[in-house]
């Protein structure tokens, strides 16, 4: 299973946020419905093998983890997606983690501890980094999760932590967008049949 896990500190954390339409104001949520588009769709089809998790952090109950993998039940289509975290954060119940729609889920849990929760599953951790060793070098499994942050990126405590968690791999020295990112990554994962 492949896992990509899109971290913003500043997305919204309730439906009424998104309700609004600007999806700027709710905490740049087109970064997140981009990476979430470029993670899963396909033409004429979706990557049933992939799970995607939205961290968010923004106002006003943070943080929010939404996990998402696409089956023969969910219904979706790309103009839809902020409509779909839209009902999703609605959705939320204190203290559970809910099944909105098939496949569609949403809690209250922090950054680390899905993470955490990720390596007790068997999952290798990367984390996406200009830094990082060459991503075409790198060996990855096939349970992977790849951590890609929003255009802020990461609060510096949260790489601190990381760092005793993951591995960091590069895609390049070029800086691309979150939702390009998870491109290439799908494109280098599909190249090696992982």
């Amino acid at each position: 299973m492949r896992h990509f896990v899109y971290f913003s500190n500043s997305a919204a954390t309730s439906g009424k946020n998104l309700s609004e339409g600007d999806l700027m104001k709710a905490g740049r949520m087109d970064i997140a419905i981009h990476s979430f588009i470029q993670g899963v769709f396909l033409s004429h089809g979706f990557r049933k093998d992939v799970k995607f998790h939205f961290i968010f952090y923004g106002q006003p109950d943070p943080p929010k983890h939404i996990e998402i993998q696409i089956n023969d039940e969910t219904v979706i289509s790309k103009k839809d997606v902020g409509n779909l975290i839209k009902k999703i954060l609605y959705k939320y119940k204190k203290g559970e983690k809910t099944e909105v729609f098939s496949g569609c889920f949403i809690e209250k849990k922090s950054f680390l501890n899905v993470i955490e929760k990720l390596i007790k599953e068997g999952n290798e951790i990367f984390i996406l980094d200009k830094k990082g060793e060459d991503i075409r070098k790198a060996k990855i499994s096939k349970n992977c999760v790849f951590i890609v942050g929003d255009h802020e990126g990461f609060p510096q405590k949260e790489i601190k932590r990381l760092s005793n968690y993951c591995k960091s791999v590069s895609i390049g020295k070029t800086m691309y967008f979150a939702s390009q990112t998870v491109a290439v990554v799908n494109n280098e994962l599909d190249y090696r049949g992982i």
